[in-house]
């Protein structure tokens, strides 16, 4: 028997499934007023620029399974642009559907936004997932304050976090392209970027950078390690390796140094001889 489909629906005739308050749980029920809840085919969805620039493949089709088991638990957000749907919030889950070529997902819809509201609304949806990456959550904030040209108390009010929290990611997106790009591939600590900018030794700053974007800097304790050796990595290591060491006189070598004693040790009476032998069988184990 073939199987029967629900005839297909136009645009303009497609009805807003009532909303259940649950799915704003990422949102500000503010940005979102005035959403419909509507079935939109992927293809008819346009993905621009979005906050988050990093996407973890191994996560995604994680994401994907979970998805083909359980459905779209937190629906796309789009916003309606004439006669298309641009995506503002979900590219990890439009990316994880594609995977599994899925058809059709629920979106919240919304229109007539202006583009600071849009991106209000994208930054209170990717900054509510713990996987959004600092660097991208600064540039987020960035984006958004030079959209608006809002004061950084402005910001604050308009994103709902901290004053402090506005004025670290300013400093952040700021920063050298290739200090945040290494922060993300070497997983480096904000406050290793935050305590690197406040340093006014420019020669150090130029060492320390050098270092952060190989990777060798990661954490805050081996930014301040290397703060303290003066910018040169393993300098301490290298004091610690020769620390009780004895070094030959200037000019001799450590083989010279040795059989100069022992040719004097036979000028000396028996006992003596015997105490600097044992002296220099201790010696020689340390000496360079």
């Amino acid at each position: 028997m073939a199987k029967q489909f629900a005839p297909r629906v136009a645009k303009k005739e497609r009805k807003a499934v009532s909303v259940d308050n649950s799915l704003y749980r990422n949102f500000d029920e503010k940005l979102l007023e005035g959403a419909k809840l509507e079935e939109l085919n992927l293809k008819e969805i346009v993905v621009k620029e979005q906050v988050r620039t990093k996407f973890n493949e191994s996560s995604l089709r994680e994401l994907a399974q979970n998805i083909q088991a359980n459905g779209l638990i937190q629906p796309l957000v789009v916003h309606r642009e004439n006669n298309r749907y641009v995506l503002i919030c979900g590219e990890r889950r439009y990316r994880a559907m594609t995977i599994i070529a899925q058809k059709t997902a629920p979106c919240f819809v919304i229109e007539n936004k202006s583009s600071q509201e849009l991106m209000a609304i994208q930054f209170s949806e990717n900054s509510s997932r713990e996987a959004l990456h600092y660097i991208d959550k600064a540039d987020g904030i960035y984006n958004y304050q030079q959209a608006t040209k809002a004061s950084e108390r402005k910001v604050c009010e308009a994103l709902g976090i901290s004053k402090s929290e506005v004025h670290r990611s300013l400093i952040i997106a700021k920063m050298d392209a290739d200090l945040r790009e290494a922060a993300k591939n070497h997983d480096i600590e904000k406050y290793v970027l935050l305590e690197y900018d406040a340093l006014t030794d420019q020669p150090l700053r130029k060492k320390i950078a050098r270092q952060i974007v190989i990777g060798q800097v990661r954490t805050r304790a081996e930014l301040r390690k290397m703060i303290r050796a003066g910018g040169v990595i393993g300098a301490q290591r290298k004091s610690e390796k020769t620390k009780g060491k004895i070094s030959a006189p200037n000019g001799l070598t450590a083989n010279a140094f040795l059989k100069a004693m022992e040719t004097t040790a036979k000028s000396l009476d028996p006992e003596a001889q015997k105490m600097l032998k044992k002296i220099l069988e201790d010696t020689q184990s340390a000496i360079k």
